[in-house]
C-alpha cells in the first residue's frame, strides 16, 4: 500500500538538517521528493563519519528521496529545475533571505510556472530584522530562544546547551506539519500559498508552554525559572543512573513506600502538589539521597510495583537492546548494495491504511539524474550531453 502523500511531488532545495528532515518525513509518507544539489553536493555530504562515500549524517536526513545534481548557474540547468517546478506541488528552501531570488527561483518566478504551488521558506531568524542576514546554526538559536537559559546549571548559574540539535529538528517537524496543512487547504480551495517559518519562532513557541509560562500574565510575571516544570530528574544509584517522577499524590505516596519512607507521605512540606512544588529543591535532594542507597534494578522494580513513572537511563548502545524498543520495532536494518547493512529508525507515525516506510536509503549525489530528466521529457542523448557539458553531475560510486 502507498503512503498518505503518494502523488505529491516536492522540490527540495534544503540543506543541513532542518529542511532535509522535514522533507524526509514527507518522503517517508509517500511524497516524491527530488533533492536538488550543486555539483559538489550540499555541506552534509562533506562532513561526519563516512562509509563507502556516504556520510552518516546525510544518510539519516535524506532517505526516500531522489537526487538531482545540477549547476543552477548554467541556463540549461536552471531551465530544467523550472520545468520540474512547473509540475510540482511543493518547493522548499532554507537559504538565507534573498539567496533563492538571486538564483532565479523566487516565489514570483515559481508561482508564474505553477500558480497552486506551496512555496516554503525556512530561515534562522526570519526574513527581516537585525539578525535576518546572519548565518545561523542550532546553538545560536538555543542561545537566543531561551533554551540555554532553561538548561542553566542550578549550582553555578552557567547557561548550557542541549547536546542535540533541538531547534533544527523541532523546525523540521513544524515545517512538515505546515506543509501538509497547506496541501490540505489547497485540496479544499485550489489555492497555493507561501509558508514561512524561522527556527527562532519555532523554538520560542515550542518552549513557551512550560519553559516560559511564568511570563504569561502581563504585569504579574514571575521568574520563568520558578514556573517551569522540568527538573533534572537524573538520580545516581549504587550501580548506575535512573529517572523517576512523582507528580500526583498517588505517585508521591508510591515513591515514599518504594523508598521505605512512608512518614514523608504526610510531611507538611510534601503533602500537596503545591507543597511539593514550593519545596522542590529540598525534595529533590532528599529523593536523590534515598535512591543512592539502592541498586537500579531493585529500586526500579519497587517503583514500578507502586505505579511510579520510572526508567533506567540507557546509553545509546543499550537503547538498541531495550525490550520496549524491540517490541515497537523502532529500529530497522536495511540491506544496501554498496553500504551493506544500514540501521535506521522507522517513521514514528504508524498509519493503518497508508503506511509510511523506508523504501530507499539516502541517494548518492546525482544518482537519479537520468530518471528525473527522462520524466521531464529529455532524451537519452540530451541527458548524456548535459552531463558531458557539466550541467549535471553524477557521483562515481565506490565498491
Amino acid at each position: 500500500m502507498a503512503g498518505p502523500l503518494k502523488g505529491f511531488r516536492i522540490i527540495d532545495f534544503t540543506t543541513m538538517v532542518s529542511g532535509p528532515i522535514a522533507t524526509m518525513m514527507l518522503a517517508d509518507q509517500g511524497a516524491d521528493v527530488i533533492k536538488i544539489e550543486p555539483p559538489g553536493g550540499e555541506y552534509m555530504r562533506k562532513t561526519g563519519v563516512q562509509h563507502r562515500g556516504m556520510p552518516s549524517g546525510f544518510l539519516s536526513c535524506n532517505r526516500n528521496k531522489r537526487s538531482l545534481s545540477v549547476d543552477l548557474k548554467r541556463t540549461e540547468g536552471l531551465e530544467v529545475v523550472k520545468k520540474l517546478a512547473a509540475n510540482a506541488d511543493v518547493l522548499v528552501q532554507n537559504f538565507r533571505p534573498g539567496a533563492i531570488e538571486r538564483m532565479g527561483l523566487g516565489e514570483d518566478v515559481v508561482r508564474r510556472l505553477q500558480p497552486k504551488i506551496i512555496y516554503v521558506s525556512i530561515s534562522g531568524f526570519g526574513e527581516t530584522g537585525p539578525y535576518s542576514g546572519q548565518r545561523v546554526y542550532d546553538p545560536i538559536i538555543q542561545a537566543i530562544s531561551g533554551l540555554a537559559d532553561i538548561q542553566r546549571d542550578r549550582e553555578s548559574g552557567q547557561p548550557k546547551m542541549v547536546r542535540t540539535i533541538i531547534p533544527d529538528k523541532t523546525t523540521s517537524v513544524t515545517a512538515a506539519q505546515a506543509i501538509t496543512a497547506a496541501l490540505l487547504h489547497r485540496e479544499r480551495t485550489g489555492e497555493g500559498q507561501h509558508v514561512r517559518l524561522s527556527m527562532l519562532d519555532t523554538m520560542i513557541a515550542f518552549l513557551w508552554p512550560e519553559g516560559m509560562s511564568g511570563l504569561n500574565f502581563v504585569g504579574n510575571e514571575v521568574d520563568p525559572g520558578r514556573a517551569q516544570m522540568g527538573l533534572d530528574l537524573v538520580f545516581q544509584t549504587l550501580d548506575g543512573y535512573i529517572t523517576a517522577a512523582a507528580v500526583a499524590d498517588s505517585e508521591w505516596a508510591g515513591l515514599c513506600r518504594a523508598l521505605r519512607r512512608e512518614e514523608l507521605i504526610t510531611d507538611p512540606k510534601y503533602k500537596t502538589p503545591a507543597d511539593r512544588s514550593q519545596n522542590q529543591m529540598e525534595r529533590r535532594q532528599m529523593i536523590s539521597d534515598e535512591l543512592a542507597k539502592w541498586k537500579s534494578d531493585e529500586i526500579l522494580d519497587r517503583l514500578k510495583g507502586e505505579d511510579v513513572p520510572c526508567a533506567p537511563i540507557l546509553d545509546r548502545w543499550s537503547v538498541l537492546e531495550d525490550e520496549q524498543v524491540r517490541e515497537n520495532e523502532v529500529v530497522e536494518i536495511h540491506d544496501h548494495p554498496i553500504l551493506g547493512q544500514v540501521r535506521q529508525p522507522r517513521p514514528a507515525a504508524r498509519f493503518d491504511r497508508t503506511p509510511a516506510k523506508v523504501e530507499s536509503l539516502a541517494p548518492f549525489l546525482g544518482a537519479d539524474n537520468s530518471e528525473i530528466l527522462s520524466e521531464a521529457g529529455y532524451s537519452i542523448e540530451d541527458i548524456e550531453r548535459l552531463e558531458r557539458d557539466g550541467v549535471f553531475y553524477r557521483e562515481e560510486l565506490q565498491n
